[in-house]
């Protein structure tokens, strides 16, 4: 069973599109797990005019924020295989069918992504050609590459990388470092989702903050490296 999680807030705009794409590419017996953190748009009312009961609408009634929305929908996930995704993209062809078969000799599996506009107008790159992906413990911790639109992997990761910690400022950073010092992950070259780049959008990619450089690239790392470092010891 696949589980695909994503969290939503005030994605009326595009979330349709991208509910039909993955719908598309799912078994009978999958489901998309949505947590939503209140939205005030018409997100809630466009996900059940689908009418597909594959589909589970969720209220993040924790606390706020992207961590804790997708938080809430993986905790609530029933599948073994489980799939991350934003509310804006539009997923490929034949994605959950790759990744799903990367998976049988892999715990985590990444892949590619096209970039793609408000109008879903590719941007003419991809998501990490752009970062010029470098693999490695050390390379990742200091810049984080990792996307969870383009992320999967099995339930032996989920079930050890929750709960997440407080001080973990993205879910996908935690998941997917985690990903790689405990179980076995790999990257795949494939383009298999449009990433839309758009002013509402929130990601690790696009992060913005006022928060200082030291800040940025001293305090979190260090938080990161000592809750992943508490995960490996009390586990």
């Amino acid at each position: 069973m696949v589980s695909v999680c994503m969290a939503t807030y005030n994605g009326g705009q595009y979330i349709k599109q991208q509910l039909e794409s993955i719908l598309s590419q799912m078994a009978p017996d999958d489901e998309v797990v949505i947590s939503d953190d209140g939205s005030n748009d018409n997100t809630r009312d466009i996900v059940l005019s689908l009418g597909d009961n594959r589909i589970r609408l969720l209220e993040n009634s924790g606390s706020h924020g992207f961590v804790s929305n997708f938080e809430n929908a993986l905790r609530n996930a029933k599948g073994e295989i489980i799939f991350l995704s934003d509310q804006d993209d539009v997923w490929f062809d034949r994605k959950v069918e790759m990744l799903t078969d990367a998976l049988k000799n892999y715990d985590l599996v990444i892949h590619d992504a096209q970039l793609i506009d408000g109008d879903g107008k590719s941007l003419g790159k991809t998501y990490y050609s752009t970062l010029h992906h470098k693999t490695g413990f050390w390379a990742n911790l200091w810049k984080t590459r990792w996307l969870g639109c383009c992320m999967a992997f099995r339930r032996e990761v989920l079930d050890y990388c929750l709960p997440i910690p407080k001080s973990i400022v993205a879910h996908d950073y935690w998941i997917g470092m985690m990903g790689m010092v405990k179980f076995r992950s790999c990257f795949l070259e494939d383009v298999l989702i449009g990433y839309r780049r758009h002013g509402n959008n929130v990601s690790t990619s696009s992060e913005k903050s006022d928060n200082s450089l030291w800040y940025k690239l001293v305090v979190k790392r260090t938080n990161l490296l000592v809750s992943i470092l508490g995960r490996l010891i009390s586990r």
